[in-house]
């Protein structure tokens, strides 16, 4: 195993990981984006929507006939599919969508009778909490620095407070031990 560079992607059918520049292009896409948040929230939009036919009348009518009950989770779907295509702007469009999902609970159906609402919500936080190429997070024992022989730490660029003597600059640049 050592000496092996590291893959990521699917497993393929023997059992190993397939490195991401022989993956298929829709797979490089979907990991490209914050793709399930998106789908969860187009989804939860969609479900809104088909409940709104619903027999129950739990709707908010506002305006023409209920205008709002079916412009928020049309919003939603747009929301959604923005995210999948231009995920650029996720932050504005997941802050967006979460708050249009919260405002389906009163305009459509109790928000799809919260199928809908969970789902929305839901993405809106899965696309607000991506990030894209992010190096994998390094616990704090493996960032502590390495100590030497005579138990100090090293560091190519010290600045002084972390040695046992600290060092002042004179003038001319060079350091000089503090006394």
């Amino acid at each position: 195993m050592e000496g092996q560079e590291p893959v990521s992607g699917p497993v393929d059918r023997v059992g190993g990981q397939q490195p991401v520049a022989q993956q298929d292009a829709f797979t490089r896409w979907v990991y490209g984006r914050p793709f399930f948040g998106g789908l969860w929230l187009t989804l939860g939009g969609a479900w809104i929507l088909v409940t709104m036919k619903a027999s129950v009348k739990v709707v908010l009518h506002v305006g023409m006939q209920g205008v709002a009950g079916y412009l928020l989770p049309t919003l939603m779907v747009l929301l959604g599919l923005l995210i999948l295509f231009s995920p650029d702007q996720r932050l504005f469009y997941s802050i967006t969508g979460v708050l249009i999902s919260m405002g389906t609970w009163v305009t459509s159906n109790l928000g799809g009778f919260m199928v809908g609402l969970l789902l929305g919500v839901a993405g809106s936080i899965l696309t607000f909490g991506w990030l894209p190429d992010q190096d994998p997070r390094v616990s704090r024992r493996g960032r502590a620095r390495p100590a030497t022989q005579d138990g100090s730490a090293t560091d190519t660029a010290q600045n002084g407070t972390d040695t046992p003597m600290a060092q002042t600059v004179t003038a001319a640049g060079t350091p000089r031990a503090a006394q």
